[in-house]
């Protein structure tokens, strides 16, 4: 039993230092990459959102039409 409880222990401690082993490799970012990344994932954004309103109304034009010709 003191056995298994020890084991533990130092697997936790194993685990909680490879966390910050592996914490202390992360590169953070400067300020002008994150807002230069922020700008572009917006944009991305916004031109993904016009091509889904463009493409739902050609859809839904197209419905529209085949509607009123079985009709």
């Amino acid at each position: 039993m003191a056995e298994a409880k020890e084991k533990k222990k130092r697997s936790i401690g194993a685990w909680w230092s490879g966390i910050r082993s592996e914490w202390s490799k992360i590169v953070w970012p400067d300020r002008k990459k994150v807002g230069r990344q922020t700008v572009a994932t917006i944009v991305v954004s916004a031109v993904i959102a016009i091509l889904i309103v463009f493409f739902d109304m050609v859809i839904r034009y197209g419905v529209d039409r085949l509607m009123t010709l079985g009709g």
